[in-house]
């Protein structure tokens, strides 16, 4: 479970205030898209749910415990440019999360941990359509190939929050089309909940089941960082979306 709730946060920066008192809570396993003109403090709002930034003032809480003050695995990101270590084999970056936190000194598991944590890494590679590039480099990957891999890299932790940066701005529309596919496949599968920046409209409204937008709704010409983004919008964007997914389980069970 993953209730996030921003109570009266807002974030400055010297004189600047980029968000201004952000009241919201997001629903476990809802799929939230924001939305917003460039430098609408978009990126702030997801760096500050990782805890790449702090508030300046209010609090985040997830199930109503404040969110940590560095990342943790609870919360997996995947970012527009490529999040992976190029000097690693595909497998091996799938491996390094889990790895890391189980042996935090070597940052390596030996024996039968090893092969566990291995076989788990192929099988979450075959799930999102690398398992034949398990020993490839990520530069002999096409740039779609590459988001599956941090898709991957980020899920081997079973966050509760998937939080994803613009992920597929730099993808053509055929690959972007099948990278929609596949989050919603995964999010459904894993029960997250998943917060999503774009600038992409259609994106927004495609994937998300509620959509908010953040702007300055206060201008002062004289003093243009006085005033920081609030959320001018916010509705469910997909009901059909969660009543197909009702269907889907009724007709399962």
């Amino acid at each position: 479970m993953a209730v996030i709730r921003f109570d009266h946060v807002t974030k400055t920066y010297g004189d600047t205030v980029v968000l201004e008192n952000i009241n919201l809570t997001i629903d476990d396993n809802e799929f939230l898209a924001v939305v917003g003109p460039s430098g609408a403090g978009k990126t702030t709002f997801l760096r500050m749910l990782l805890s790449q930034e702090a508030p300046t003032s209010g609090q985040i809480l997830i199930d109503d415990v404040p969110i940590a003050d560095e990342p943790m695995p609870d919360r997996g990101i995947v970012f527009q440019r490529y999040s992976v270590f190029p000097h690693r084999t595909v497998l091996r970056n799938v491996m390094m999360g889990p790895e890391w936190l189980a042996a935090p000194v070597t940052g390596r598991l030996f024996g039968a941990k090893r092969t566990e944590l291995r076989d788990r890494a192929q099988a979450m590679l075959d799930r999102v359509g690398l398992g034949g590039h398990a020993q490839l480099y990520p530069a002999q990957l096409s740039g779609g190939q590459q988001q599956r891999l941090a898709i991957a890299q980020a899920l081997m932790t079973h966050p509760k929050v998937l939080l994803l940066d613009e992920p597929f701005g730099a993808l053509d529309p055929g690959t972007r089309k099948e990278m929609h596919k596949l989050v919603l496949e995964l999010w459904s599968e894993h029960q997250m909940t998943i917060v999503m920046v774009t600038h992409d409209l259609s994106e927004a409204f495609h994937l998300g089941t509620r959509v908010i937008a953040v702007d300055k709704h206060r201008h002062d010409p004289h003093a243009p960082h006085r005033y920081g983004s609030v959320i001018t919008s916010d509705f469910e964007a997909k009901p059909r979306l969660a009543r197909a997914l009702q269907r889907a389980e009724r007709a399962a069970g």
